[in-house]
């Protein structure tokens, strides 16, 4: 199997969202951030909304990072999936790992484990859930540099 057990889009009730589920292995990460690009690029051609070289930039991003702590901490699958939202997009991982991430003290000599940091300092949005298996963390990026505020559709 090539990492991604099933991968689907859909549209229904003006709900545009993808999905992938993979096995764990680090491999996964690139996957993941080709996932992304295919659905802002599909975003884009079938549904015209535009999306910034920075929001391309950061969902991959976030995607990575994301996926990389799955790898790394959680035993087993994990399930990306990338929803859009009135004016951005929430990138949502679900892995088999119960232990919420805390993201550590601002430490510039610290070599490596900043990636939660870097998703909390460049989303719009963060939040971790337990659930009955494992945890479900998400975060929203804008698509635009810089979108009107109605377009939003969130409260900070």
């Amino acid at each position: 199997m090539d990492g991604a057990a099933q991968n689907g889009e859909q549209l229904r009730q003006g709900l545009v969202e993808v999905s992938a589920a993979y096995e764990g292995s680090s491999s996964d990460i690139a996957r993941g951030r080709e996932l992304a690009r295919d659905f802002l690029a599909r975003v884009q051609a079938a549904y015209g909304l535009p999306v910034s070289d920075r929001a391309m930039d950061v969902v991959q991003l976030v995607v990575s990072e994301l996926l990389t702590n799955a790898c790394k901490y959680a035993p087993g699958p994990s399930v990306v999936d990338l929803r859009l939202t009135g004016g951005g997009v929430e990138v949502t991982v679900w892995d088999s790992d119960p232990m919420l991430p805390v993201a550590e003290a601002a430490d510039p000599g610290r070599v490596g484990r900043h990636g939660l940091e870097i998703v909390m300092a460049v989303c719009q949005s963060f939040e971790v859930h337990r659930e009955a298996v494992g945890k479900r963390t998400t975060a929203e990026v804008l698509l635009a540099d810089d979108p009107p505020r109605e377009a939003v559709g969130h409260h900070r």
